[in-house]
């Protein structure tokens, strides 16, 4: 898949780049950037891609992009098309890995925070207390400026680095196609699916799409994201069965069924070990924070 270059809007007064969003439409295209990307989710909902992960994100998630991974996150449609501000709301910081000098990354001290920005090359989530520290440091980071922004954005890195709940979240061998031979066909192949995974897509109807047989689409599909077609539709399917669960507007077993499972053995099997649980105990756990 061929992710768009964007270039992130830089000021001569700043040596990196602070912002908040509040529209669903900001970026929702498959982009990827030289700069670092930390972003904080404070309102909205939807699917989150990074390199070859494909999860839902929730406000509260918090997620370290490294330079030159592709990744987007593509709002729910309800709050896609809606018009209101409060709907959506993430603050998003970005910053070259070397932006207070190659000395200084290198330095025995800073040691922690390179391994950081390494392993920020496949994704890094981040969970419980440790979101909730990091969480409020991006918000000072956004609220301060000077020195101070600076020494906090150094503080958020090394608080990654001693984080105990991270998740990197690309695979090991996760390699993007940057040609553009490639980018109208995956695109395809990504929002068919996107507008459809709750209903039956069979395997000759997604390959037409891509413009070929259903055996070369296997290949093609598995050589370009490292994952087969099938295991891609069930993570969104699951993905959409944690947004049901969230919203607790469904019994368990309807929503498996509008999520796009015809089994609810087979719903449950792929939930827990997508998530590692059961969704009567995700739901619970969501409800009760």
């Amino acid at each position: 898949m061929k992710p768009k270059l964007l270039q992130v809007a830089t000021s001569p007064d700043h040596s990196f780049s602070v912002r908040q969003d509040r529209y669903a439409n900001i970026n929702n295209r498959w982009h990827y950037h030289a700069e670092v990307e930390l972003i904080k989710i404070h309102k909205g909902s939807g699917t989150q891609f990074i390199g070859d992960n494909i999860k839902r994100f929730e406000p509260g998630n918090i997620v370290l992009v490294g330079s030159n991974l592709p990744h987007y996150w593509k709002f729910d449609e309800t709050q896609f098309q809606s018009k209101k501000e409060s709907n959506v709301f993430s603050t998003v910081i970005h910053f070259f890995e070397n932006f207070w000098g190659d000395k200084f990354i290198n330095l025995p001290e800073t040691k922690s925070i390179k391994s950081v920005l390494e392993k920020a090359k496949r994704g890094i989530s981040i969970g419980g207390k440790d979101a909730q520290y990091i969480g409020s440091l991006i918000d000072k980071i956004n609220a301060t400026d000077g020195l101070v922004r600076l020494m906090t954005l150094v503080e958020c890195l090394s608080a990654f680095a001693n984080a105990s709940e991270i998740t990197l979240l690309s695979s090991i061998g996760f390699n993007v196609d940057f040609s553009d031979s490639e980018n109208e066909r995956i695109n395809a192949i990504y929002n068919y699916s996107l507008s459809r995974f709750s209903g039956e897509i069979y395997l000759e109807e997604i390959a037409a799409v891509a413009g070929m047989v259903p055996n070369s689409f296997c290949r093609y599909f598995k050589s370009r994201t490292g994952k087969t077609y099938s295991q891609f539709l069930t993570e969104l399917r699951i993905g959409q069965a944690c947004k049901l669960l969230i919203e607790n507007k469904l019994s368990i077993k309807q929503l498996c069924y509008e999520s796009g499972f015809n089994n609810f053995t087979c719903f449950h099997k792929n939930f827990k070990a997508i998530t590692g649980q059961s969704p009567q105990k995700y739901q619970q756990e969501y409800l009760h924070s």
